[in-house]
């Protein structure tokens, strides 16, 4: 009953995602089955013709971390049709990270999108924004935090619910001990992607903190961890970069632990497609970039906001795995998803 009562869960993921994915096709375009002058009056073949606004976003990103790089593409894609100059930053520090909201608010922006990995650190800035009278949506990182802090929208996963969905799969693997590598503690959305698992894998799992700006110190941490325990069968990573270091690392220890993951990039499906790495985890990162940026336009021009200030958009979780994997393949080696 409770797997059934799950399978739904995820399945009305699913269809929220793709709503979403219509949401942001159906604002691109003029037509949409109806004459043309019946469509916006502030668009033009597709693209905006509104004056041009300034929308800020910053992001926890650490440096090299690949999977921000298609954050940063949606979130170009949709400026690009709604003439929207973007003010892109980021920096993994939570103290750094505010000031980069109050450098967007000192700039009179129209609009600011923002990840809570850590939202205690980001209050007062977001309250800030929001005296100052800029609309301010979240994405990525937050999903318990961004109603309280008052944003108006939120696009991302349910961490807990996608990590729920990884320890079942587990499950279904045959997988009897795990580890979970978070790459920097304290990070919301990390911790809550391995208390899923936790929660419904039924063999051993324990979480094991890395640096993640520090790759070579990530390498060797896994590695000693997989000689210290030959029991362990799976690695579970939280990003795609991890993944593949991880891969190296059960090379180097002799291990014949296998790989799973969150996140993809062009890299980590080819790793899929050989075999290197079991399956990943998608969010769609690339959507949550891009919807961030058109819902700020949206609310702006149209006073639209999804989910009524009361539900998130959520854009995943969906599993890549050697079923699948050339589905998204060409997408994957153009930097999308």
């Amino acid at each position: 009953m409770e797997r059934s009562r799950r399978t739904r869960r995820i399945s009305a993921i699913a269809a929220l995602s793709a709503a979403a994915v219509l949401l942001a096709a159906g604002c691109s375009s003029g037509s949409g089955g109806k004459k043309a002058e019946e469509s916006a009056d502030n668009t033009a073949a597709g693209k905006a013709n509104t004056p041009q606004m300034k929308i800020a976003m910053v992001t926890h990103a650490a440096p090299g971390d690949t999977f921000w790089d298609l954050i940063r593409k949606g979130a170009e894609a949709a400026a690009a049709k709604d003439n929207v100059k973007l003010i892109y930053s980021n920096d993994p520090n939570a103290a750094t990270q505010a000031n980069l909201i109050q450098n967007a608010i000192d700039q009179k922006v129209d609009g600011i999108a923002v990840t809570l990995a850590k939202p205690d650190a980001m209050k007062d800035a977001v309250a800030k924004a929001e005296a100052a009278g800029i609309p301010v949506v979240g994405f990525n990182a937050g999903l318990d935090n961004w109603k309280e802090q008052g944003l108006l929208e939120y696009f991302g996963q349910d961490e807990s619910v996608a990590g729920e969905a990884l320890g079942d799969k587990l499950n279904d693997l045959g997988a009897k001990h795990t580890i979970c590598v978070i790459q920097e503690q304290g990070h919301v959305a990390l911790e809550a992607r391995c208390a899923g698992v936790k929660k419904t894998f039924k063999g051993k799992t324990e979480n094991v903190y890395v640096n993640g700006a520090d790759m070579p110190s990530v390498k060797s941490t896994i590695t000693a961890k997989l000689k210290q325990d030959s029991g362990i069968d799976y690695v579970v990573t939280l990003g795609a970069p991890y993944a593949l270091t991880s891969v190296q690392s059960v090379s180097d220890a002799g291990s014949k632990a296998k790989v799973a993951t969150f996140d993809l990039n062009k890299d980590l499906v080819k790793a899929v497609q050989d075999g290197s790495v079991q399956f990943a985890v998608d969010q769609q990162p690339y959507l949550q970039g891009y919807l961030s940026v058109d819902s700020l336009w949206l609310y702006k021009t149209n006073g639209n906001f999804s989910g009524g200030g009361v539900a998130p958009v959520l854009t995943g979780p969906a599993f890549v795995d050697k079923d699948n994997v050339e589905s998204v393949a060409s997408f994957a080696a153009k930097g999308t998803r």
